[in-house]
């Protein structure tokens, strides 16, 4: 049937003037002609007696003509001697058929290439590792008192905090003087790097970086003896992680952070803070992520465990996390502790989220009263709605912190 078919395209001349003597559609008779012989197919270069080794020889030979051309299907097709079919009944596809003439790498020698270039991706990352290490322990204030107050704040998420909830946590550590204060991971948003798409010309890293430190300096000036506490969160390790691939396109948009190490970028040393960030950066995969992200938690006083995400709730210390905006309490017991709480915390971030359910969210913050010789734990959490009653004092939101 076929051959009827290019009998009468030779004898009419064209594929239209075959079609309208076969009475069928040029379209249907064209693709009869595709089914029967490729457009590629050149059936007079058929060498129906070559082996698979002479079709490789003849491949290499094309490639050696010009060893600065890329050896590509449609080259290989023009030059060489023999049609398609000629090779591809031992070889299929024309990259197998390269990587048996050895004009192209293995799957071996390609996978291993790709294992190299996965690995050699993450040297920066874990020099960043290095640069954020170290910073625990950097600017401790031991207090020899029996009872010890400390102030956490979760997922602040720097722009993105809500007005009324900054002003009540502000002069809240004016007024208690804690001696610890717990940023619990977020403080930074960086939407930029995130999952949500953000027009880059609304890009604002710096504001946010800058945003930050404007909020560290106003806890150290509200309590300047207190020890500041900053909890590596997924939003941290997002900026950090980025810094460090250092792509072109990441290049021009972090041009203003070229040369900034992670404790300026975070302002560790500007404000004093401790920074727990144990994670491994160049984790490969997200799964690999989140279980290094689960590193960074901090234990106060042997009785008392700051985590941002939940899975501290499971390791058997009072204490609290963050990462989901909304409040929760569980009740405990240990032998060690007795029964215990766990609480996971509310937002500092604004409800009024334009890319989730922020509406579900609590705002909100936590005073945790500890005895230091007991290792009793005594939790406070204080919900930031519109008004706010934090020890006694009222607090209502002004208009301009809608």
């Amino acid at each position: 049937m076929s051959d009827d078919l290019l009998k009468a395209v030779r004898e009419h001349g064209t594929i239209a003037a075959a079609a309208r003597a076969l009475d069928i559609p040029e379209s249907t008779l064209r693709g009869r002609l595709r089914g029967a012989v490729p457009m590629s197919e050149n059936q007079r270069k058929f060498q129906a007696d070559w082996t698979a080794e002479d079709c490789i020889a003849e491949l290499q030979r094309i490639a050696k003509i010009d060893e600065t051309k890329v050896i590509s299907r449609n080259y290989f097709r023009v030059h060489s001697d023999i049609s398609e079919s000629t090779w591809n009944r031992f070889y299929g596809t024309f990259t197998e058929f390269k990587r048996q003439a050895g004009i192209t790498l293995s799957r071996h020698a390609h996978r291993m290439e790709r294992d190299i270039a996965k690995h050699a991706s993450k040297d920066v990352q874990r020099r960043m590792n290095v640069e954020k290490s170290g910073w625990e322990d950097a600017y401790l204030r031991p207090s020899s008192k029996r009872f010890q107050t400390v102030l956490v704040a979760s997922d602040i998420h720097d722009i993105e905090c809500d007005p009324f909830w900054r002003r009540c946590f502000i002069d809240t550590a004016k007024r208690v003087q804690p001696e610890k204060v717990v940023i619990n991971g977020d403080a930074l948003d960086l939407p930029e790097f995130g999952k949500y798409g953000v027009d880059p010309r609304e890009w604002d890293v710096i504001g946010r970086i800058k945003w930050l430190h404007a909020f560290l300096g106003d806890i150290r000036a509200a309590c300047p003896d207190a020890e500041i506490i900053y909890i590596e969160g997924n939003h941290e390790a997002r900026l950090i992680r980025h810094l460090g691939e250092a792509t072109p396109a990441l290049k021009v948009v972090l041009s203003d952070l070229h040369g900034f190490t992670v404790p300026k970028l975070l302002g560790l040393d500007a404000y004093q803070v401790n920074y727990i960030a144990r994670m491994d950066l160049a984790a490969f995969s997200e799964r690999d992520m989140k279980q290094e992200l689960a590193k960074n938690y901090h234990v106060m006083y042997d009785c008392l465990l700051a985590h941002h995400f939940p899975e501290g709730r499971k390791m058997g210390y009072p204490g609290f996390n963050g990462h989901h905006h909304r409040y929760f309490a569980w009740s405990d017991y240990s032998p060690q502790f007795g029964s215990y709480q766990w609480l996971q915390l509310g937002a500092g971030h604004r409800r009024a989220a334009t890319y989730c359910a922020g509406e579900k969210w609590n705002c909100g913050f936590l005073l945790s009263h500890v005895d230091t010789h007991t290792k009793s734990v005594q939790m406070e959490y204080i919900d930031v709605r519109d008004h706010a009653m934090i020890g006694g004092r009222f607090y209502q939101r002004a208009d301009d912190e809608a």
